[in-house]
């Protein structure tokens, strides 16, 4: 199965609640690469690579914690990139 990436946007209660740490302690726990960033907005942007039903994994988690309320997503795909990790910006 190939690997995908995506630049995700979550809208919601996703800032001061842990969002950042949870995706990055997820993504990595599952193999995936990528970023996660607050934007000045109040959204939260990642860009987030692997295979797809990990990222689907990671959504799941993120959408299961009692403190991050996920209320939006504007997902799109993007050109895969070279990196080793995924990293809170």
């Amino acid at each position: 199965m190939s690997e995908i990436r995506k630049r995700i946007v979550f809208h919601g209660r996703v800032q001061g609640v842990g969002f950042r740490y949870t995706a990055k302690c997820l993504a990595q726990s599952i193999g995936l690469t990528g970023w996660v960033e607050n934007e000045y907005d109040g959204t939260v942007l990642m860009e987030v690579q692997g295979r797809e039903p990990m990222i689907f994994k990671l959504m799941e988690g993120l959408n299961h914690n009692m403190f991050i309320d996920i209320t939006w997503i504007d997902s799109k795909d993007i050109p895969l990139e070279e990196e080793r990790s995924f990293r809170v910006r």
